[in-house]
């Protein structure tokens, strides 16, 4: 069984909306699962396709893209070397790893000009920001990023279907689920947190029944992939980069979890690091999170730059880079973890795959803190803030993520106080059941994704 992806729905409506007068360019990081969807839906959706992968294209290909006044020879060049018929508005082009080779993405304007085919390109941004320096980018261009596999896409791949769905009947209808479903769901959600959502761990978790080696070997593989990226990187900042990307756990095992950058560097400064930190979130390695100064004027409008929490991408990742000292690649301690006889840090797990689920939905992140000269600490804390995007009637959602069953709700009513206008839904992700306690939503983490899409 294939991984079935949400995505796959957006490409379709780009097939019928655009008919041709624009390209798809696929973005995300490594390994997230580019290439098999675009392969897939050139299978489903057309008569015929190429698949150009720049990493392997060879020098016949490449060649092709220096003389465009022909397209005539262009695609009967391509026909031929892939051996593949090319028909007039049923066939797709696939530009793979297009970061690889600038040139082919600045065709784009002409290909979609002469309009015989569609075209997709993917690439992940670890370098075409790097590599775009002398083409000209083209407008004829829809961007749509591609995340993880998120939690609703990973029970259907694990034969959940049924379990989903009563999960979004139950929240539609405001009731928590039945205690052993409520049991399993949790389960399956403390699966996916240690899993994660790359492609390659998922199916190596799945054909080998559920053993958690064989996915934390494809996750440390992945890893080792980005690092070498990260060498690769500009020279300026590599070193940098490399050092944020190894502190990542260690800044989210704190009680703030925002990035401390005296950890790496004595008096270091954000405007010597924005660009190592913007490098990890281009690439969709990780995802910032920035503190919002005032939450009642809008998000963005108060972003504090200097402020700023750093989530893995994915947090199967983000437990495999944790524990890289102590090799994790061992059934016994992940199933160890599972039944809770394996300290780990859970808060650090639940708030980042929290932002994964929040950023998959192509929302930006941010956070509030105030800090209290009184008590020398934050006195109010919020995990994730999202708003409602209506210029008219502004809405802010504080949510607050708990892993205990234990907890104040402190924060949330201070900020209240603080906010009590401009508030929407205020959302506490806890391991319990649903329930609604005056004017707090209180969810388990399998079941936001109903609440933010």
């Amino acid at each position: 069984m294939e991984i079935k992806r949400k995505l796959y729905k957006k490409m379709l409506d780009w097939k019928n909306q655009c008919n041709g007068s624009k390209a798809l360019f696929i973005e995300g990081a490594r390994r997230v699962g580019k290439s098999t969807i675009s392969k897939a839906f050139g299978e489903n959706e057309y008569r015929s396709y190429i698949f150009i992968d720049f990493n392997k294209a060879n020098k016949k290909v490449k060649e092709a893209f220096d003389d465009l006044n022909n397209l005539d020879i262009f695609f009967q060049t391509l026909s031929i070397e892939y051996g593949k018929r090319l028909y007039n508005r049923e066939s797709l082009i696939i530009f793979d790893e297009i970061q690889k080779f600038p040139k082919a993405r600045e065709a784009i304007k002409y290909l979609i000009e002469d309009g015989r085919y569609d075209y997709i390109e993917t690439g992940s941004l670890i370098s075409i920001k790097e590599n775009v320096v002398d083409i000209t980018i083209p407008s004829e261009e829809r961007k749509i990023k591609m995340y993880p596999v998120d939690f609703e896409e990973y029970m259907e791949y694990m034969g959940e279907e049924i379990l989903l769905e009563y999960i979004n009947d139950c929240y539609n209808k405001q009731k928590p689920l039945d205690q052993a479903f409520h049991k399993r769901a949790m389960h399956l959600f403390k699966e996916y947190l240690l899993v994660g959502g790359m492609p390659q761990a998922l199916v190596a978790f799945k054909e080998n029944s559920r053993d958690f080696s064989y996915a934390d070997i494809e996750k440390r593989d992945i890893l080792n992939l980005y690092r070498d990226d990260i060498k690769k990187a500009a020279k300026r900042y590599n070193s940098k980069i490399s050092a944020i990307f190894e502190y990542i756990p260690s800044y989210l095992s704190t009680h703030e979890k925002r990035v401390v950058l005296n950890e790496i560097e004595k008096n270091a400064t954000f405007d010597k690091y924005d660009e190592p930190l913007f490098w990890l979130e281009d690439s969709m390695i990780a995802n910032l999170c920035y503190k919002c100064n005032d939450p009642s004027v809008g998000l963005a409008l108060n972003r504090n730059d200097s402020y700023v929490k750093c989530y893995m991408g994915d947090t199967g990742l983000l437990v495999s880079l944790a524990f890289s000292e102590n090799y994790l690649a061992d059934q016994k301690l992940y199933k160890a973890i599972m039944n809770d006889k394996l300290s780990i840090n859970e808060g650090m797990l639940y708030e980042n795959v929290i932002s994964q689920m929040i950023s998959s939905c192509d929302k930006k992140l941010y956070f509030y803190a105030r800090y209290s000269n009184e008590k020398k600490r934050n006195d109010i804390e919020i995990d994730f803030l999202i708003s409602n995007d209506n210029k008219v009637n502004y809405k802010v959602s504080p949510i607050e993520v708990k892993s205990s069953k234990n907890y104040t709700t402190t924060s949330l009513d201070k900020f209240k106080e603080i906010f009590n206008k401009k508030i929407g839904n205020m959302i506490i992700v806890h391991p319990k059941g649903y329930s609604i306690e005056g004017n707090i939503i209180k969810i388990p983490p399998y079941m936001l994704m109903c609440a933010i899409k």
